[in-house]
């Protein structure tokens, strides 16, 4: 098999990427777009030991979980992985998923309760898009799969619909003003991102417009735009500096230039404050359902409950009328001020918010010698570090330990850290947090052996 070869191909397994797989010639064969049950001819695009990728010339014999896309700029946009699946199979896919990683990866089989799946239409509260120049103009949009390639998408069914009617008038007011894009490879032009907040509650919504630099021109007319698309919901309007060359969508600092530096959202009954580096979950309604579970796995009724990775303090906060105490622990700065502001807001007494590493502050937290009934823990991708695991297992030694997480993998390799340390994955659920992407969310309830 070389690059550029057509082969005729069954579908047999399907990836949480929503990449097709089949066998030939003994070689596994990666296609995006395909599913399993298809049989396609498929157009190899590289060509690697033990592996090879390709992309469907031709679908010969369709999969019955095979359905019509529905979006004009699928698969070019790198935002969705199963548009062309059927939902019912995304959620046995994402749920085998989990499933297959905590018993290869972590050595665990826990009790798995069904997966909690709402396919929602524009159920994201927040939309992040980049702005180029590329060939054939102006493009704002998403970037193509594995790649810094801008592509438009003026319709995605991920997002409101006002968020795409706000990003047509963005690129209108760039263009009518000559504004400056963004140019990676030579660190110039002025305008790299612009992003939306919407809380589902409330409906206020926030615009955020990321820049290599300190001002954008014609500031009034761009705050005009957007209110003729937002209206009276139109809570903030915030600046974002980011000089760095990186990677990294914002900077650090940021300019309230309309409105509140803030707007306000209600999750699980609790008023959170979300500002434009906080942390909040993109699905305010399934992160309601998962919030819940955490709550039951972690059962703070009376207890010390220690939230580590606390972002604002919305899971903790969900507990915070049961626990006898909240303590919660943050690396960035803003977001523990929110986390603050939301437990006074809701009146809560019962809170404390620590900025720092989760790691360095767990060890503060036993000096100072706290000891907590019950530690939830929500890392980023990458999971815990073994030094914390460390910490939470034989410093604080808890009843139980609650871990969400937006990875399977590092989720099943921290749950055989716990299970090296005492700790047994005894129940586990799924969130389709992020439908139509391949990405799933999951609760583990960690209890340490007696």
């Amino acid at each position: 098999m070389k690059k550029n070869d057509l082969i005729n191909l069954e579908i047999i397994d399907t990836t949480l990427n929503g990449a097709g797989v089949g066998r030939y010639d003994g070689l596994t064969v990666f296609v995006d777009a395909a599913v399993t049950g298809d049989v396609v001819l498929a157009h190899i695009l590289k060509v690697k030991s033990n592996c090879a990728f390709a992309k469907v010339k031709e679908i010969i014999t369709p999969s019955l979980n095979r359905v019509d896309a529905e979006c004009g700029s699928y698969p070019r946009c790198g935002g969705c992985s199963f548009r062309h699946i059927d939902y019912k199979t995304e959620l046995e896919i994402k749920e085998n998923n989990v499933k297959n990683n905590l018993k290869r990866i972590g050595g665990v089989e826990p009790e798995f309760e069904p997966i909690v799946g709402l396919s929602d239409v524009g159920y994201r509260n927040k939309a992040q898009y980049p702005v180029s120049m590329e060939k054939g103009g102006l493009k704002v949009g998403f970037f193509s799969g594995h790649s810094h390639r801008v592509i438009d998408c003026p319709e995605c069914q991920l997002q409101p619909t006002e968020f795409s009617k706000a990003v047509s008038v963005f690129k209108e007011f760039l263009s009518e003003n000559n504004i400056s894009v963004y140019n990676e490879e030579l660190h110039k032009g002025l305008v790299r991102h612009i992003y939306f907040r919407k809380a589902v509650v409330t409906n206020e919504i926030m615009v955020c417009i990321i820049l290599n630099g300190d001002n954008l021109p014609y500031l009034d007319n761009f705050i005009e735009k957007m209110k003729s698309v937002f209206g009276d919901c139109l809570k903030s309007v915030v600046i974002n500096i980011n000089r760095d060359k990186t990677n990294v969508i914002m900077g650090k600092n940021c300019i309230t230039v309309y409105g509140e530096d803030h707007i306000t959202d209600v999750l699980c009954g609790v008023r959170v404050r979300i500002s434009p580096l906080s942390f909040y979950q993109v699905n305010h309604n399934v992160a309601e359902k998962l919030y819940e579970k955490a709550a039951e796995y972690a059962e703070p009724d009376g207890k010390t409950v220690l939230d580590l990775y606390c972002g604002a303090g919305t899971i903790g906060l969900s507990m915070a009328e049961k626990a006898k105490k909240i303590i919660g622990v943050e690396i960035i700065p803003e977001a523990v001020t929110d986390a603050k502001f939301n437990a006074q807001q809701n009146g809560f007494k019962n809170t404390e918010f620590f900025c720092g590493d989760a790691a360095k502050a767990a060890e503060k937290l036993k000096n100072d010698g706290i000891k907590p009934d019950v530690i939830i823990v929500d890392p980023p991708r990458k999971g815990c570090e073994a030094e914390l695991v460390k910490i939470i297992t034989e410093d604080f030694a808890p009843e139980k330990v609650v871990y969400v997480s937006c990875d399977p993998a590092t989720l099943a390799r921290d749950c055989k850290l716990f299970k090296e340390q005492g700790y047994n994955t005894v129940k586990a659920a799924t969130f389709d947090m992020f439908p139509r992407t391949g990405h799933v969310e999951s609760v583990v309830k960690l209890m340490r052996l007696k």
